[in-house]
């Protein structure tokens, strides 16, 4: 099967996701706007780049997606949630978070897939509200993270890391916690991990993903930035 040349012009041009390519890969080309990013996640579709290739649009069958009713915590990590190891801050230092991400090795991988362009896209995503940042802080200092999109009542993860023992997780962790109270139907996590895989999420159809997605992007979307409440503790946007 072809894949679909994005049109520079329309932003908004993408194909069905079920026409991708057996690798996944649903069209090549286009940029980084955000129009695009929006309209590209709002389809199941997500970038990932590859060095030296054009850029490259995303929806894999199957995908690896979590259910925050199915989160599941080891008993070792909840000790340390429960002990207040790290501080859980919401959109503090975006810039921060996607930076180490970007520097975080990667099994199997030689470089990264967060280029500049990346960085810089998803930076104004965060500035208009979609894009948001969960971290793990200790003694003033950022130990781990990831970052996301968020539409309707879903989050679209994309990269985490860790500077300490269990700092991504526990941002993990208290990020799909704080996702079921506010009614998120699903953390699309993409491709499978084995940690991913430990904290419940499962593999979905293509088709069952973007039922999903659809119901999903009926809630209104909680755009941020996401701040935390001093008097309470907790998230709030």
């Amino acid at each position: 099967m072809p894949i679909y040349l994005l049109d520079p012009d329309d932003p908004e041009a993408f194909p069905p996701p079920e026409k991708a390519h057996r690798s996944g890969v649903v069209a090549v080309g286009g940029d980084l706007r955000p129009e695009r990013l929006l309209a590209a996640y709002s389809r199941g579709i997500f970038p990932w780049p590859s060095e030296g290739q054009p850029l490259m649009w995303h929806s894999p069958d199957p995908r690896f997606v979590l259910e925050p009713a199915k989160l599941h915590v080891g008993r070792s990590l909840r000790k340390t949630l429960k002990a207040g190891t790290y501080e859980v801050r919401y959109d503090t230092a975006f810039a921060d978070v996607i930076a180490a991400c970007s520097e975080a090795p990667r099994p199997g991988q030689n470089g990264t897939w967060i280029t500049d362009d990346m960085r810089d896209a998803y930076t104004t995503l965060h500035r208009l509200g979609f894009a948001h940042s969960i971290e793990s802080w200790q003694d003033g200092k950022l130990m781990g993270g990831l970052y996301g999109v968020s539409l309707g009542a879903a989050f679209f993860g994309e990269s985490m890391f860790a500077r300490g023992p269990d700092a991504s997780k526990v941002a993990f962790v208290t990020a799909v916690e704080r996702f079921h109270e506010w009614g998120f139907h699903f953390v699309d996590c993409q491709v499978e991990t084995e940690h991913l895989a430990r904290f419940g999420a499962e593999h979905w159809p293509r088709r069952r993903f973007l039922t999903a997605l659809a119901r999903a992007l009926e809630e209104p979307t909680r755009r941020g930035p996401w701040t935390v409440s001093p008097a309470q503790g907790e998230p709030a946007s």
